[in-house]
């Protein structure tokens, strides 16, 4: 009787794909230069708050 009610799940893998062992890119970049790089745009985007005015020559 017991058997009759079986319920079957889906498997715990279900349709899940790890992407790192598919596809991997060409370029890569370290933690360390993205930090330079974010740090670069922050000093740029402070230059041209304080003096963009004058190096676009807008009165």
């Amino acid at each position: 009787m017991a058997k009759d009610n079986k319920i079957n799940l889906p498997s715990s893998g279900g349709g899940l794909i790890r992407y790192f062992d598919e596809y991997r890119s060409k370029v890569s970049f370290k933690p360390g230069h993205i930090i330079t790089l974010v740090v670069i745009i922050i000093i740029i985007e402070i230059i041209l708050h304080t003096w963009g005015n004058s190096f676009l020559g807008i009165p």
